[in-house]
């Protein structure tokens, strides 16, 4: 087993992926809190004035020089929803100290950088360098007036939104427009503050990384962060399904009508995310699935018909990319899909091809060290631990008669369509 994890303090956990298999190593640091309407567009700020400067590199210029005489490492941060969390996210890749030309330890210098980001920011008259807040309030507000830009994934947004209307997961990762005048450096830095002493820390190291142990250990940054009970979401948090379907119909200039579908999955069958993950790649996961072949291919309903599994909330989120006029016709479809699979309607050949589909995405998993890295946070968020080898296993056990089971515990929760 190449991946290991360890608590270094309360709080804060250790996790090494050791792998030869790639010249760089790549570290990730992820801070996990619950998202909430209160905090959601502070916490979006944060992950980018984070990234402007430190109290001991104090520029993004200066960051990328360093960067850049470290034979061309990078950093990347970002922020994500996982369930009802906000997880910021902070990578930095650099080449594994066996391939540099001399001797150096560009892990150790590595890993203290992007400790440095995340727990020194560049702090002035108490609070956060006023230049880097405004400017990246500016860049968050661009980013929430531009989601319209993108009509397939405004869609897919709005869905999730009316689907969780009210609650943390239907909250958008950005923020809120109206949120961002009211945030100044200082109270920006005060929550900060408040959050970083609270969230559940998880640092990741993939490659060749024998003493990063001991460099964290005795980083002063890791030193000065307390410990504590993360105030984190752990596993999955299912909603109730609904008692009657909600359908949403909006308006806008657009070519082509985008209809997203999401299904409430109501069962407690043992491994029920690998028995649902498989129901899923039958519905909608590839060009063999339900979805394809009728709404896409057989009635030429739709440009795009597809599917997919919200593990984190144990939901299905069907989107379809049509001509408007084929609304009914192509609502109509995706239900007969839907009907059928109650009913049985299942062959050995679909279930193989949907068992063969995850399995080669699960195996894909070492190839990226990204991909690695997410894979075991997600574990690490589930409060589980499967090794990819098992998680293979565990798809390859799943029966037609489960199949069925969940087949019958799905029911449409909300439509949403966006036409003109």
């Amino acid at each position: 087993m190449n991946y290991n994890k360890q608590e270094i303090k309360r709080g804060i956990t250790l996790h090494q992926i050791n792998t030869n298999n790639f010249k760089t190593n790549l570290y990730a640091i992820f801070l996990a809190t619950p998202i909430t309407r209160e905090n959601v567009t502070k916490d979006a700020v944060i992950s980018a004035v984070l990234r402007r400067g430190t109290n001991n590199i104090k520029s993004q210029e200066l960051i990328s020089q360093e960067l850049e005489s470290m034979y061309g490492a990078s950093f990347d941060c970002g922020i994500e929803k996982t369930g009802d969390n906000h997880v910021f996210k902070f990578y930095l890749e650099s080449l594994s100290d066996e391939f540099l030309p001399a001797k150096e330890d560009l892990s150790k210098k590595s890993i203290e950088i992007l400790l440095d980001i995340v727990f020194n920011p560049l702090i002035e008259n108490g609070g956060f360098k006023a230049e880097y807040v405004e400017g990246e309030k500016n860049n968050i507000k661009q980013i929430i007036e531009s989601k319209i830009d993108n009509k397939g994934q405004y869609a897919y947004d709005k869905c999730i939104e009316e689907t969780f209307n009210g609650k943390p997961y239907g909250l958008y990762k950005y923020g809120y427009i109206e949120d961002l005048e009211k945030i100044t450096p200082q109270n920006l830095y005060e929550y900060y503050k408040k959050m970083i002493s609270e969230c559940k820390i998880d640092i990741f190291c993939s490659g060749i990384t024998e003493n990063i142990e001991k460099d964290i250990k005795e980083n002063k940054n890791i030193q000065k962060v307390n410990e504590r009970k993360p105030n984190c979401i752990i596993g999955t948090t299912v909603e109730l399904p609904v008692q009657e379907t909600k359908t949403v119909q909006e308006s806008m200039q657009v070519s082509q009508g985008k209809l997203v579908i999401s299904l409430d999955v109501d069962s407690k069958i043992e491994n029920l995310s690998y028995v649902a993950s498989v129901y899923n790649a039958i519905l909608g996961g590839g060009a063999n699935s339900r979805l394809f072949q009728n709404v896409r291919e057989k009635e030429s309903l739709a440009y795009t018909a597809g599917s997919s599994y919200l593990k984190p909330k144990n939901m299905i989120f069907i989107r379809c990319g049509i001509e408007i006029q084929n609304y009914n016709k192509a609502l109509e479809t995706v239900k007969v899909q839907l009907d059928d699979l109650k009913n049985g309607k299942i062959e050995e050949e679909d279930i193989e091809n949907a068992k063969k589909l995850i399995i080669a995405s699960v195996k894909s998993i070492t190839s990226e060290q990204d991909t690695e890295i997410t894979y075991y946070y997600g574990q690490e968020l589930a409060g589980t631990l499967i090794e990819i080898s098992d998680y293979e296993n565990k798809v390859n056990a799943v029966t037609k008669e489960q199949i069925q089971e969940i087949a019958n515990s799905v029911s449409i929760n909300t439509i949403y369509f966006l036409k003109d």
